[in-house]
């Protein structure tokens, strides 16, 4: 089954990433590995930035525990990348991202991935229920699929 790329419309928030000059491979385009690499910087950014991980000093930090990407167009360098973040799900101690990586005013996306955040203790890796402030703040970027 072919999975359709998303369009801008189905995020409310996005950030500014760009690729570098070794994110190409030896075939001209953007290794796959990088996807991965920026929708993992673009959650944490927002996470960082809404203050919900400390990433030096946190006692509570997010493990992925499942990742997917479906890729639709190639990027390259230099290439800036507008990231849409989303939040599709929000259990007791997980949190399923999406995120959609668009060229510069396009409307649907070069490619879409998922990662599933579990939040675990730093020290236990016991896993930690989310505090209501969390899922109030996740809930801004929350949608339904």
């Amino acid at each position: 089954m072919k999975k359709e790329p998303s369009n801008r419309s189905d995020y409310n928030f996005f950030t500014k990433l760009s690729t570098r000059w070794n994110d190409n491979d030896i075939y001209g385009h953007m290794n796959n590995i990088i996807y991965y690499a920026l929708f993992d910087t673009a959650v944490n950014k927002w996470l960082i930035k809404n203050n919900l991980i400390d990433i030096k000093n946190g006692k509570n930090i997010g493990l992925i525990v499942q990742s997917g990407c479906n890729y639709f167009s190639s990027f390259q360098y230099p290439e800036d990348i507008d990231a849409g973040i989303r939040v599709t799900k929000i259990g007791t101690s997980s949190v399923r991202y999406e995120v959609g990586l668009f060229k510069e005013k396009e409307e649907i996306s070069a490619a879409d991935g998922f990662f599933v955040h579990v939040y675990v203790h730093r020290k236990t890796n016991n896993p930690i229920p989310l505090s209501y402030d969390f899922k109030k703040i996740l809930d801004t970027i929350l949608v339904d699929l």
